[in-house]
């Protein structure tokens, strides 16, 4: 909620969402309702001096009233300075605030209470042990996590041979899928400014978790979802024009990865990976129906694939900074047997158009604050990493779906024999 009046009508749905995403310790409410009556208060003597300026300019002109414009004027200015001081201070609280969240997200405190929607496909049962990824990776040739240890760091692997050629190919695929499905695709920068950054509301909340260049002005994409969602920023959009959906491959840099504990085996959880992102911007009327088909989107990869999945809507506890309703889309991952995330799929409501100033006007009336959604369509290591686990043999072999065949050169088995040394 990027201007006063906005945050003042729904400040009693923001302290409740604070409390549902389990945050309110972490919100300084107090201070942001001193604030707004600051500024109230003196917004209104601003409108009274401005007033007694106009009353006085009807007045006949002489030397005293020469000098009460003087004294008015000044004092005004300094109202306007004080005003601005304490809308800045507004703002630096507000913008760390997360965003309201739908009346249909769940309760709850952690992914344990997000719930399941449904499931497609039947977990194959496997005759022999299974290998994880890793495992896998490493005997055919494809996947070297130490070379690209000692490249950059841990976090960053290495791909090469066919395990290379899968994971661009499935990039291809991929955005070749959701083109046909309606969406343009985009080739965006891989870097961006800190105004974009802070509309789709990585800054200032998320920065020590960004990778800078030198000076701090343009920072790595996290996600595609930066670049797409502010393509249109400063812009007002026709509804005619409505839905736009975009499609964009890029690397994206995360330094978080690895910090939390868990999934530092493989390419699980890394500081560089890629991904397809998907982008909807819409009206308010339409984002919760598209909102459902863009899930559907990013489904129809893995159905293609053939690797099972399913659909989790997540809880008010674990749901994303800037979305107002996500759903993760979880593949199947037989080494651990269970499901682990490879999309989110969130509306964002019109938390980040207020950010980054993305409107749209109906029939040439005053422009409305758009819909944006955003989701991963997919994220292609975990989504690699998962069709190695499926699709593995006895003989530690990986059959590679039908659907790629073409896409792959007509190559169906990856084998240890068939990645160079």
């Amino acid at each position: 909620m990027w201007n006063i009046k906005a945050f003042e009508a729904n400040i009693e749905a923001t302290i409740a969402t604070a409390r549902r995403r389990g945050l309110a310790s972490n919100c300084d409410f107090e201070r942001l309702v001193t604030l707004i009556a600051r500024r109230r208060e003196l917004a209104s003597a601003r409108d009274e001096i401005n007033r007694q300026r106009n009353e006085l300019s009807k007045a006949s002109a002489g030397g005293g009233a020469n000098e009460q414009a003087k004294a008015l004027r000044s004092r005004v200015n300094n109202i306007h300075d004080q005003l601005k001081e304490a809308e800045q201070d507004f703002m630096d609280l507000v913008s760390g605030l997360p965003n309201l969240v739908h009346a249909s997200v769940p309760a709850g405190t952690s992914e344990s209470d997000n719930i399941i929607v449904h499931t497609w496909g039947t977990p194959r049962q496997f005759e022999f042990p299974v290998r994880d990824h890793v495992a896998l990776g490493q005997s055919l040739g494809i996947l070297d996590l130490a070379r690209g240890a000692n490249l950059a760091a841990s976090g960053f692997p290495s791909l090469k041979g066919s395990g290379a050629m899968l994971s661009r190919q499935m990039i291809s695929f991929m955005i070749d899928q959701q083109t046909r499905r309606g969406y343009v695709e985009i080739e965006p920068p891989f870097v961006c400014n800190r105004k974009a950054f802070f509309g789709t509301g990585q800054l200032p909340k998320f920065e020590q978790e960004l990778y800078w260049t030198e000076g701090g002005t343009l920072g790595l994409v996290p996600t595609a979802e930066v670049p797409l969602t502010n393509l249109h920023s400063g812009e007002i959009i026709e509804e005619s024009l409505l839905p736009l959906k975009y499609t964009a491959y890029t690397p994206c840099f995360r330094r978080e990865a690895g910090t939390y504990g868990r999934d530092t085996r493989g390419i699980i959880r890394v500081h560089q990976f890629s991904k397809v992102e998907l982008v909807k911007l819409t009206t308010p009327e339409q984002s919760y129906a598209e909102l459902e088909t863009m899930v559907d989107d990013a489904e129809n990869i893995l159905r293609l694939l053939k690797i099972p999945f399913r659909r989790v809507l997540l809880c008010a506890g674990d749901i994303g900074f800037s979305a107002a309703k996500t759903y993760d889309i979880e593949a199947w991952f037989p080494s651990q047997n269970r499901y682990r995330e490879v999309s989110s799929v969130s509306n964002c409501e019109d938390f980040q158009a207020l950010r980054a100033n993305l409107r749209f006007r109906h029939n040439g009336g005053k422009p409305r604050f758009l819909h944006t959604l955003n989701g991963s369509g997919l994220a292609v290591g975990r989504v690699w990493a998962s069709l190695l686990e499926n699709c593995q043999e006895n003989d530690g072999s990986v059959q590679i779906p039908e659907v790629l065949v073409d896409y792959l050169q007509g190559l169906r088995v990856i084998r240890p024999s068939s990645a160079p040394a």
